[in-house]
């Protein structure tokens, strides 16, 4: 059983940065890794995801320009660096991954998911 712990959420101004981190209790190096979101009141929404090595990086257009994903497979770890938080950011940030090496698989295909950190942006 694959298990995902997310860390790093908190309360930050509008502004502000914040690093999410997701660690992983398999070798991530066999995994495709993402990050998703939910607001109160809206469904989870996908933010970003990266290869299993790191080359290729996707992003919700949302997010792109502010966001970045990254990992390090040496420590089981996928981060998502967060800059210039906006109030529309607040959300339950979501940790996931799926087994696999190819460079792209749909936000729909993950199937591994952690418990989430709450990121709270205030204006």
């Amino acid at each position: 059983q694959v298990q995902l712990v997310e860390s790093g959420g908190g309360l930050v101004q509008a502004g502000g940065s914040l690093r999410l981190s997701c660690v992983a209790s398999v070798p991530t190096l066999n995994y495709y890794m993402g990050w998703f979101r939910q607001a109160p009141g809206n469904e989870r929404e996908f933010v970003a995801a990266i290869s299993w090595s790191g080359t290729n990086r996707y992003y919700s257009d949302s997010v792109k320009g502010r966001f970045t994903i990254f990992r390090d497979n040496a420590k089981n770890t996928v981060y998502l660096q967060m800059n210039s938080l906006e109030p529309e950011d607040t959300a339950v940030y979501y940790c996931a991954g799926i087994i696999g090496k190819r460079n792209y698989y749909p936000p729909t295909d993950f199937n591994y998911w952690g418990q989430g950190t709450q990121v709270t942006v205030s204006s």
